[in-house]
């Protein structure tokens, strides 16, 4: 390591639990974020911050005014930029030493693989059913680790998936509500720093997993309540029966 990276990572390298050996193994990770909103926000600040090698961003949105409330890459003067390109720039000028890869797309069951397939960690943090199945699946088919988080008014909610050590999302959400049962964030509001808790919660998932440290949120399910500053943990049992990884899953993939 450098002096200038032994200057800049020092609250880490003085941690036995990480030390040199363990920042190398930050510097050395690829993790890619499924958005760059309201949780790939913190999450990815952190990430970068911690040295994480690579980041990979996918969105395919633009900068809104009404966005800035809670997604805190971003700024006035970039409405209307891509969100991607706003999320590099922060984060670069954050820690230059990080390579921050971005992809203005939409995830997609066509794409998936391909955007993943050069990357250790999946972060979600999208903020819809759809990509968050495509996420899922596609971890399990390719055996990455996924990282699950979720915010909505006053509640957010995260867990860590690992293909073939336990239950992922599909065992918990076998399937989305029907069209027009859940109301969308911009329906029904969101309160602004709540992705600021599980953002970092989520990161703190990754970087655990990168150093081998720590009890993961595996079958576990963290829910956090604002109003009442409540956190639970539900465990969450693997479902033979999911459509994602189930035994019949498994069959027809052999």
């Amino acid at each position: 390591m450098t002096e200038e990276q032994k200057e800049r990572y020092s609250r880490h390298i003085v941690m036995p639990e990480v030390g040199e050996e363990g920042q190398k193994k930050i510097n050395k990770a690829r993790v890619i974020l499924v958005g760059a909103g309201g949780l790939g926000s913190p999450a990815g600040y952190y990430l970068a911050a911690a040295g994480v090698g690579r980041i990979g961003i996918i969105d395919h949105d633009v900068v809104e005014l009404s966005n800035l409330q809670r997604q805190i890459l971003h700024n006035t003067e970039r409405l209307g930029k891509p969100k991607v390109e706003s999320a590099r720039q922060t984060l670069e000028s954050l820690n230059p030493e990080v390579s921050v890869i971005t992809y203005q797309e939409r995830l997609t069951a066509e794409n998936a693989c391909k955007l993943f397939k050069d990357y250790d960690i999946v972060i979600d943090c999208s903020d819809n059913y759809d990509t968050r199945y495509i996420s899922n699946e596609t971890c399990i088919h390719t055996g990455k680790p996924l990282i699950y988080g979720a915010v909505f008014r006053f509640e957010g909610q995260a867990m860590t998936i690992i293909p073939d050590a336990g239950p992922c999302y599909q065992c918990l959400y076998p399937a989305p509500p029907p069209p027009g049962i859940v109301l969308s964030p911009r329906e029904a509001g969101l309160f602004g720093v709540l992705p600021g808790l599980i953002g970092p919660i989520q990161a703190t998932e990754a970087l655990k997993l990168i150093l081998g440290r720590g009890e993961l949120l595996t079958g576990r399910l963290l829910s956090y309540n604002a109003l009442t500053m409540e956190f639970a943990k539900l465990k969450v049992q693997k479902d033979p029966h999911c459509p994602a990884c189930g035994k019949a899953v498994k069959i027809l993939q052999s």
